[in-house]
């Protein structure tokens, strides 16, 4: 398959946009030939960035925009979420499994796209993550 061209898409900060790019990204991912645990996880990961975006990042701001870059190899699928807000520290969201925070909302995206991809990582901003989902790589214990 070799490398394919990196994509871009830019939408508004609506979440009805997000079923929109959700399907343009998992054809590109079905033709692309991952698993169909591997698309499981991207698409699950995805999901939660782009609501994260819309939702936290631009606190529902529709006059903000999302931009999404993902590029697909022969190894790995790699995607960017950058949304237009200020920001946020990602060592300051709350472990959602201690104890104290069991029953508070907060964290549990994040900590599901560690769970499901081989590499997640944040500008120095905040407002962008980046999410790398090997080809090979197997889906966690419990999810499968």
């Amino acid at each position: 398959m070799g490398l394919s061209p990196s994509k871009r898409l830019v939408f508004p900060n609506k979440p009805g946009e997000i079923p929109k790019v959700m399907r343009t990204i998992l054809a590109d991912i079905e033709a692309g030939g991952f698993s169909s645990d591997v698309a499981f996880a991207i698409r699950l990961s995805l999901d939660e960035a782009l609501s994260n975006a819309v939702r936290h990042g631009n606190c529902g701001d529709p006059t903000k925009r999302v931009i999404v870059d993902y590029t697909i190899t022969d190894e790995a699928f790699q995607v960017s979420v950058t949304d237009e807000g200020c920001g946020f520290v990602p060592e300051q969201v709350p472990d959602p499994t201690d104890q104290k925070n069991l029953e508070r909302p907060c964290g549990r995206g994040v900590m599901l796209m560690k769970a499901y991809m081989s590499h997640v990582s944040y500008n120095e901003q905040g407002n962008c993550v980046t999410l790398i989902k090997n080809r090979d790589c197997p889906l966690p214990a419990r999810a499968k």
